[in-house]
């Protein structure tokens, strides 16, 4: 494979980055700052503001208030072909007419750049892609994965600092999604420009991010390593966002302790404040503890009530003593097969100190 020339690493400063529409606010005072060099998934629910705020970061929306640098350069008004921005879009906004080559180099044409480059660097980008030898194919010609590729590497053909992605893999069905998704994690490795990636699919932003961060409202509500969102969500919104997680509400007891239905939990964890509390069950921390297991563990009981199979794991649904409905996986081994129960059984769930989380409510 050439080598790749090197990037300048560039950062990226989000600053109080504000978007209204009358008195609705689309984007409220959002503030984030991106490493040089690192991958960031914008992640949240439909209206969130996280389509908006990529749209303020290239050039094709206007903050209301607020600023935008690339390092050391305030772009919060320049025109988007001035910011120097590789862009990846949803449906990738290829020339149908155009071969894959010409496709690929039209960011070198826009620019203006010496054509005497324009082959050696087609050549790179179609390496570094994995698909050489395709640049005289048409677009009908090409799969959806290979679409996106064409779509990646002219994004990157000019050597931006910068990457701006929306849902470049929602169009693509599950197996190639998962496949596209690892091949851009290991093609980030090899470059040296910043990511910022905009996603709705939770487990796409946990596989191939540095940090997520996740929005609200036009909030950003927390902005984490993907580990630690998961495994330590700020609120109860992330946790509901945020993997299969069940929330029970909890009451601190005047002694400090917090309680489900009267049953004392113990957690490795400091406990927030404020008034409505919820227990975070995620489905994969918990075990079944028949008999002497577990020991130390914050132990559960209740009925089964379901179980469904679904291929590398069954999912078992129970109704707890203490109120409430939790759901929790075995694998689909001969091991965890061992283990189910029918409904109608009871059965004792327990949950480790280290994985029994307390959360505030959602702001």
């Amino acid at each position: 494979m050439i080598e790749q020339p090197k990037r300048e690493r560039v950062g990226v400063s989000i600053r109080k980055a504000t978007k209204a529409y009358g008195t609705f606010r689309a984007l409220d005072e959002a503030s984030l700052d991106v490493a040089p060099g690192e991958f960031v998934s914008i992640l949240g629910p439909s209206g969130s503001g996280k389509t908006t705020l990529l749209g303020i970061l290239g050039g094709f929306v206007q903050p209301s208030s607020g600023s935008i640098w690339i390092g050391d350069r305030d772009i919060t008004f320049e025109p988007p072909h001035k910011r120097d921005i590789g862009i990846v879009f949803q449906n990738y906004a290829l020339f149908p007419h155009m071969s894959v080559g010409d496709n690929i180099t039209f960011p070198l044409r826009a620019r203006r750049l010496p054509r005497s480059t324009w082959a050696e660097k087609l050549k790179s980008a179609l390496e570094m892609v994995e698909l050489s030898g395709y640049e005289n194919r048409r677009i009908h010609e090409l799969s959806g994965g290979q679409r996106q590729r064409v779509a990646l590497a002219r994004a990157m053909i000019f050597e931006p600092g910068l990457i701006l992605m929306d849902e470049p893999l929602s169009a693509l069905d599950k197996q190639l999604r998962e496949t596209m998704q690892i091949e851009l994690k290991r093609l980030h490795r090899r470059l040296s420009a910043t990511i910022i990636y905009v996603t709705h699919d939770q487990r796409e932003a946990l596989t191939m991010s540095d940090r997520v961060a996740i929005m609200n409202k036009g909030r950003l509500v927390q902005v984490d390593t993907p580990e630690r969102l998961h495994d330590h969500p700020a609120n109860a919104f992330v946790a509901r966002f945020i993997g299969e997680a069940t929330l029970l509400p909890v009451q601190r007891g005047a002694d400090g302790a917090v309680r489900l239905g009267g049953q004392v939990m113990t957690t490795a964890h400091p406990v927030p404040g404020g008034e409505a509390l919820y227990l975070v069950v995620h489905a994969e921390k918990l075990v079944v503890a028949d008999g002497s297991q577990a020991p130390g563990f914050n132990r559960l009981s209740g009925i089964v009530t379901d179980t469904l199979y679904q291929g590398e794991s069954i999912r078992v649904f129970v109704r707890l003593d203490v109120g409430g409905e939790l759901s929790f996986r075995l694998p689909s081994n001969h091991a965890g097969r061992a283990l189910m129960k029918a409904p109608g059984d009871a059965i004792t769930v327990a949950l480790h100190p280290e994985d029994t989380v307390i959360v505030p409510e959602a702001a």
